[in-house]
């Protein structure tokens, strides 16, 4: 800017005011102080202009995994949200361990960002509540979070419940859970695990409505919630001699490795034994046969999230907000 003013013969004042466009300038003036940032290619620094004003218009996405579809696409859901407020989104990969969640929330990395989404996965309950940080927080995920953050979760319990139950109300009676975590018949869900303990609760649940007794012989864990992991389970399973009529996985990734281990034991789906995914992922329609899955409701997750950090953003201090997705299963060749 100084070198704009000497070149225009003006003082750096009159340059912010050109730049800023602001009324007080003569017209030769301006003129003036255009050509001359013409002449020097000066530009201005948005960055350094942001971080005066205490804004930099910029919300940090925190997810575990970028190679897990699932995340991808709920990045893509709040980038398009975040625009639609003027914000950019940066999206950073946490690796699912405590020490890459709090190395994302260092107050060095974080004067980068206006607020931060984090998906929780290593951090404990205590760990999250020891979290002093200037930027509103808000948390993803199912693990109990500490009452002064605002929490957006999926509704695990009911989706997995809408999915099983679809599966009985066809007439299939042994419907296998294909699940990411190890499988403990010693928890009561079967699985020490937030997310997979509500989705297979939903299975239990599912069954009690129509009077029915699961079998958790039925619980197919360690999949490692891989599309691989699930092909290898499931192939497993069937030779070992278990022979479900259906497959609820617990993600749609999952679901594929159950689809390619029917396929190799020749199993046709969904005559012989019916599938069920959830995430409801777009490569979910172009499966073949068409996936069956529940959607979590990403979109509604996105506009939720960012709505509430603007709000935060803005001064607003009123208590923190409990969500939960409203969700849908979306029916598809390999259940019906």
């Amino acid at each position: 800017m100084s070198d704009v003013a000497r070149l225009a013969g003006v003082s750096k004042m009159t340059v912010s005011n050109v730049l800023n466009d602001r009324p007080r300038v003569g017209d030769a003036t301006r003129r003036r102080v255009l050509e001359a940032v013409d002449e020097l290619g000066y530009e201005i620094n948005l960055t350094a202009r942001r971080l005066r004003a205490g804004r930099v218009d910029t919300v940090a996405l925190i997810v575990p995994r970028f190679d897990h579809v699932y995340f991808a696409e709920l990045a893509a859901c709040f980038a398009t949200e975040v625009a639609q407020h003027g914000r950019h989104l940066v999206v950073a990969q946490s690796g699912a361990s405590k020490e890459g969640e709090l190395s994302l929330l260092s107050q060095a990395r974080l004067r980068q960002y206006d607020a931060v989404v984090l998906s929780a996965v290593g951090l404990t309950y205590d760990e999250v509540d020891a979290l002093r940080l200037a930027q509103p927080l808000l948390l993803l995920g199912e693990q109990d979070v500490p009452p002064q953050f605002d929490h957006v979760s999926i509704g695990n319990h009911e989706g997995a419940r809408l999915a099983v139950r679809h599966l009985l109300d066809a007439g299939r009676r042994r419907v296998a859970v294909v699940d990411g975590a190890e499988v403990d018949h010693a928890v009561t869900d079967g699985v020490d695990d937030p997310t997979s303990g509500l989705r297979t609760r939903g299975w239990r649940t599912a069954h009690e409505e129509l009077g029915l007794v699961p079998d958790d012989r039925l619980l197919l864990g360690g999949a490692q919630y891989t599309a691989e992991g699930a092909r290898d389970v499931l192939a497993g399973a069937l030779a070992r001699g278990l022979r479900p009529d259906a497959v609820f996985a617990v993600t749609d990734e999952m679901a594929y490795g159950v689809l390619a281990a029917l396929h190799e034991a020749g199993l046709r789906v969904p005559q012989d034994v019916a599938v069920v995914g959830f995430d409801n992922l777009r490569g979910s329609a172009f499966a073949v046969p068409g996936l069956s899955s529940v959607d979590p409701g990403r979109e509604w997750l996105a506009q939720q999230a960012v709505s509430l950090l603007e709000r935060r953003l803005a001064g607003d201090e009123s208590d923190p907000v409990r969500l939960t997705t409203p969700v849908h299963l979306v029916v598809r060749g390999s259940s019906t």
